[in-house]
């Protein structure tokens, strides 16, 4: 699309009281971009972190560098390895649900390497964009790379491109069978069966074919050796299991993606299109997730082929032969700071009790001591403190409609954002020069503080509660947007939701991946199932929050870049993470839980970080419930999941801010009871969760018709 919406968010600098700081507590290993901002949470960042040897989850395809091990082939190339349908372990059973499922790891069918490679293998990346990375080894150090393999997601083919080396194909799970199909004046084909009984197809380019050359031969069950001195491209990929597949293959080989991009108009249509290497007159074949095929506009379903192959936690994905697709989501609009939800009433149909009462909790609330409630030593907590008191001043000034009360309470917050403002919180933000991003200086002697923090974990969960905060400010204070402000704002914003590739401080999208159509939580540890993410509402809520923020700032492109994240969020999280009883991508065995827990991305754990009562599993996927929480969360889902886990009194047994957000969660489909619950004389406020208030959930079961 030539008039995207991905476009600066700012020219301006980094705030000058963000410090620049070196020596983080994580260092590059085998990095090449050195002076580029790196992604941090992206697919491939095993390949950068600790040993090198983690799994990197292109899906359908694992992959993994075998770094001189291996049961049966010793080796110091890259691994190839997938997972069937019914290559699944899962948890006990709890209460007719698997507790977790996972896929097995390390079953390597076919080894990339060459004879050169050996103990003094150099791993190095390079080109690390939103999609793709190449992965390149080197015999030794300083020496020139002569296998390097552009790891792409969906890529239809695992792909490497040999220069002046030896190809040496090996398995972990031994060769029984290798045949030589031929050659088409351009690319051999052959076929090979493991003692798995499963077959995959190889295919060679060389730079020249000679039509009489034979390049590869089986030496024995775990090497099979091309010719010494090879430049070109070896390619491998899972049998499909017919004739049609094998047609589809041999179609697309030759051809392979190097790097992926997207582009959006504010209608909700979006791109993602692939720069393709090799033989580029073919089109590329690239595997598309249950989510993609469910938003494909007609002219990319007509170029959907029958391989399907089963991915790690995304259910079965589908390869299409085409270069670009071009999909469509339900953008949200209409939605803006009241709560909202497909039956919506409006502020003026509230009773003049519930206004009553909500200037009541107002009052109260919002005489509470605001610092000690958002200068606490967390950006995560801090965040959520400023945001509970920006809900209550939009209750008290779009609901209520009590000006003095609303500016007393506005004067506070704006007071207690402007800490952190200038820097001043307890653990200030510092800009690190080293992977490039806005971090917490708290973890540079403790990684694990802050929720690891700034080694990037969670930061659009951190600041996405922060840009929200301020797009209340701004909404209820025009002249609060002075320079300093909205580039403090914007800076956070650039951190986690960067719209372009260029921009020499931050990567793109660190956070939202645009494949996958949800944000990843890890940032730089080390993981053997890859990249997570636990919390499904505080992803929506930090797009919600970039949507508010770019309408009250007047940039159309960033509010149609949050409004097209809520609507790629609703699809994904409906088809993946949020299970009702007709869910046909997650394992039937897991579904009767609800929801994933945490999600990686070879496993899935119906659990938390932080304990596993049910309330903590399930209320993660609830908090903070917003205006855009009906959205994502259908009233059909929170049916099944209140009858599986929370009525019939079941709900009152659950203590403390959890008990609050299950009966906030219950308005979206009994606004009365939870109006009831929380409009209750003498209420409990030990049932409101530290980012919560009662005059914010009044109005949430208010405005869903519940007074």
């Amino acid at each position: 699309m030539s008039d995207t919406i991905f476009q600066p968010i700012t020219t301006d600098d980094i705030p000058s009281v963000v410090k620049n700081k070196g020596g983080h507590p994580v260092e590059k290993v085998g990095i090449v971009d050195d002076d580029k901002p790196i992604q941090t949470n992206k697919f491939y960042a095993n390949l950068f972190l600790g040993s090198q040897a983690g799994c990197v989850f292109t899906q359908p395809y694992v992959l993994q560098w075998c770094k001189g091990s291996g049961s049966n082939a010793k080796s110091w190339g890259v691994a190839v390895a997938h997972s069937s349908e019914g290559d699944i372990t899962f948890g006990e059973m709890i209460d007719g649900a698997a507790r977790f499922y996972l896929r097995p790891l390390g079953v390597w069918s076919i080894i990339l390497s060459a004879a050169e490679l050996g103990e003094d293998t150099r791993l190095t990346t390079d080109s690390h964009g939103p999609f793709s990375v190449n992965c390149n080894l080197a015999p030794d150090e300083g020496k020139d790379n002569i296998l390097t393999l552009p790891m792409v997601q969906g890529m239809g083919f695992v792909t490497g491109i040999y220069t002046d080396a030896t190809i040496l194909l090996q398995s972990g799970v031994l060769f029984r069978e290798f045949s030589v199909v031929g050659n088409n004046g351009t690319t051999w084909k052959f076929r090979v069966t493991l003692e798995n009984n499963i077959r995959w197809l190889i295919y060679v380019t060389p730079e020249s074919l000679g039509t009489d050359d034979i390049l590869l031969t089986m030496e024995g069950p775990t090497v099979i050796r091309g010719p010494k001195g090879f430049t070109g491209v070896v390619q491998v990929a899972k049998f499909a299991g017919d004739s049609a597949g094998d047609q589809v293959y041999d179609e697309a080989a030759g051809a392979y993606a190097v790097s992926g991009s997207v582009s959006a108009d504010s209608e909700g249509n979006y791109e993602l299109a692939w720069a393709k290497q090799g033989i580029t007159t073919k089109s590329l074949l690239m595997f598309a997730l249950p989510h993609h095929q469910t938003s494909f506009d007609g002219e990319t379903l007509q170029a959907r082929t029958d391989i399907v192959l089963q991915t790690t936690v995304k259910g079965k994905a589908t390869a299409y032969l085409a270069d670009t697709w071009g999909l469509s989501e339900r953008i949200p609009t209409e939605i803006g700071f009241l709560p909202w939800s497909p039956s919506k009433r409006y502020s003026e149909d509230v009773s003049a009790e519930a206004r009553d009462l909500m200037k009541q909790t107002g009052t109260d609330e919002l005489s509470q001591d605001f610092g000690g409630q958002t200068d606490v030593g967390s950006m995560y907590f801090s965040g959520k403190g400023l945001a509970k008191f920006a809900m209550i001043l939009i209750a008290t000034h779009d609901i209520v409609q009590d000006l003095d009360l609303t500016k007393s309470g506005l004067d506070k917050l704006k007071k207690a954002f402007d800490i952190f403002v200038q820097n001043k919180q307890r653990n200030p933000l510092a800009y690190d020069t080293v992977w490039k991003g806005v971090v917490s200086t708290a973890g540079y002697d403790d990684v694990g503080a802050d929720f690891g923090g700034t080694l990037y974990n969670d930061h659009h969960f951190h600041y996405g509660y922060f840009v929200y905060t301020a797009a209340v400010i701004g909404y209820l204070d025009k002249d609060w947007l002075s320079r300093e402000n909205k580039n403090w704002v914007n800076t956070l914003l650039r951190d986690f939701a960067n719209p372009i590739m260029d921009d020499p401080k931050f990567p793109f999208s660190r956070s939202f991946d645009w494949y996958h159509g949800h944000s990843w939580a890890k940032g730089l540890f080390e993981s053997g199932d890859g990249k997570d993410q636990e919390s499904t509402s505080e992803d929506v809520f930090a797009a919600y929050g970039l949507k508010m923020w770019g309408m009250v700032i007047g940039d159309s492109n960033m509010e149609a870049r949050g409004n097209l994240m809520l609507g790629i969020q609703a699809s994904v999280f409906q088809t993946y993470f949020l299970m009702t009883s007709d869910n046909t991508t997650q394992p039937p065995e897991f579904i009767d839980n609800k929801v994933t827990g945490i999600l990686f991305e070879n496993k899935v754990d119906h659990t938390t970080y932080f304990g596993a009562n049910i309330e903590y599993i399930q209320g993660i996927h609830m908090i903070p419930l917003g205006p855009a929480s009906p959205f994502i969360r259908t009233e059909k889902f929170v049916t099944e999941e209140w009858e599986r886990y929370f009525d019939n009194g079941r709900a009152d047994e659950v203590e403390g801010g959890w008990r609050g957000i299950l009966e906030c969660n219950h308005a979206i489909i009994d606004p009365r009871a939870a109006y009831k619950f929380f409009s209750q004389p003498n209420f409990d406020k030990s049932k409101l969760d530290g980012g919560a208030s009662q005059t914010w959930y009044l109005a949430f079961a208010a405005l869903l018709g519940g007074d």
